[in-house]
């Protein structure tokens, strides 16, 4: 009976097209790969840390694991990374 459900689940992966796109993505230009690591920030930015009088009072977990696309969106930032690193000779401290 678990063995049927953990298959269903699998089967009804309705975000698979647009992963499968996602990591389709080839970075062969400088401007995209550019644009590519700004739009996808390298830490999540929902982490917070909610203090009163400068002592932390609530603390908001990093919320982008749960994001389903969170594997795709790193690893093509990871590739335009890398694409300017090794073809383009931009030094990787300098990318933000």
């Amino acid at each position: 009976m678990v063995n049927s459900l953990s298959n269903s689940k699998r089967n009804l992966d309705i975000l698979k097209p647009l992963r499968n796109w996602i990591e389709g993505i080839s970075v062969e230009n400088e401007k995209t790969a550019h644009r590519i690591v700004s739009l996808i920030p390298a830490d999540c930015p929902f982490e917070r840390d909610i203090k009163v009088f400068r002592r932390t009072i609530a603390h908001i977990p990093p919320m982008c694991k749960i994001n389903p696309l969170y594997e795709q969106l790193t690893m093509l930032r990871f590739k335009a990374m890398c694409y300017l690193v090794d073809e383009c000779g931009v030094d990787a401290a300098a990318i933000s």
